[in-house]
């Protein structure tokens, strides 16, 4: 039985229900195609991660975001 685990930043850049159920029809395909994956019993799980609690290069994704924001030409 495979189990994907998708993780992705939550909040205003959360992926929209049509969104996620597209990403777990196209995974589930995937595995069926590639790996000759039954897709009755394939698990796909998303995690929204708030930006808070994901990090990068010693920062949280939030931070990184705000200073992006910043620095860019007004």
């Amino acid at each position: 039985m495979p189990y994907v685990n998708i993780k992705v930043t939550g909040g205003s850049e959360a992926p929209t229900a049509e969104q996620k159920a597209e990403l777990i029809r196209e995974v589930t395909q995937l595995l069926a195609r590639v790996l000759n994956k039954n897709p009755e019993t394939t698990v796909v799980i998303i995690d929204e991660v708030s930006m808070d609690n994901w990090g990068v290069g010693g920062e949280s994704t939030t931070v990184r975001r705000q200073k992006s924001k910043s620095q860019k030409p007004a």
